[in-house]
């Protein structure tokens, strides 16, 4: 039997939520100088694999109004939050960070804009590219294996995933001022 939309106890959003109380610990696991942690990759390995699963669960039981609003904001705690940790050590460059950061800052601002007036910003498949190049590359930027002896593997994810962030900010801008594209064309799904 499906949720009901409002619910707020599910499955999905115990592991979204989980997600969210877990995160800092894996921050701190993240090495104060450039180089990897195995503690901090498995632990974000689970993160990231936990967020298919509250994904998976929400399209088995059915997807909440929490759940859409919580998810993406997991997401963007785990890679913005572990993003700031690699900058702060001097692994990752602030730039690309900082491209990233103001890109979901502004479709936050957007989506909260928007969302007042009762209208939803599912994402594109674009965005869910861009957050599994974010994941991809902070793993393998703290995987003891490839975080000093493969860097330009992560820094071509790091920078593949800035210009997914780009193309999709743009494909966002282009939807809100062209609102019959956006309906052709929009997912099904409610992560960014």
């Amino acid at each position: 039997m499906p949720v009901d939309p409002s619910a707020i106890k599910t499955w999905a959003n115990l592991v979204t939520v989980a997600r969210i109380i877990i995160a800092p610990f894996m921050f701190l696991l993240i090495p104060d100088q450039p180089g990897g942690r195995w503690g901090a990759f498995l632990l974000w390995f689970v993160l990231c694999t936990s967020d298919g699963i509250d994904g998976y669960l929400a399209r088995r039981h059915g997807a909440t109004n929490l759940g859409a609003f919580l998810d993406p904001l997991a997401d963007k705690v785990l890679v913005l939050g572990a993003m700031v940790f690699l900058v702060a050590n001097d692994t990752f460059w602030i730039v690309p960070v900082a491209i990233m950061a103001g890109r979901e800052l502004l479709i936050s601002l957007y989506r909260t804009f928007v969302g007042a007036k009762g209208v939803s910003v599912p994402a594109s498949k674009t965005a869910k590219w861009k957050t599994f190049a974010q994941q991809l590359a902070v793993g393998f930027a703290i995987m003891p294996w490839t975080a000093l002896d493969a860097t330009w593997l992560w820094k071509s994810l790091l920078w593949i995933a800035v210009v997914l962030a780009l193309i999709s900010g743009f494909q966002y801008l282009w939807r809100a001022t062209h609102p019959a594209a956006a309906v052709l064309d929009a997912p099904h799904s409610a992560r960014v």
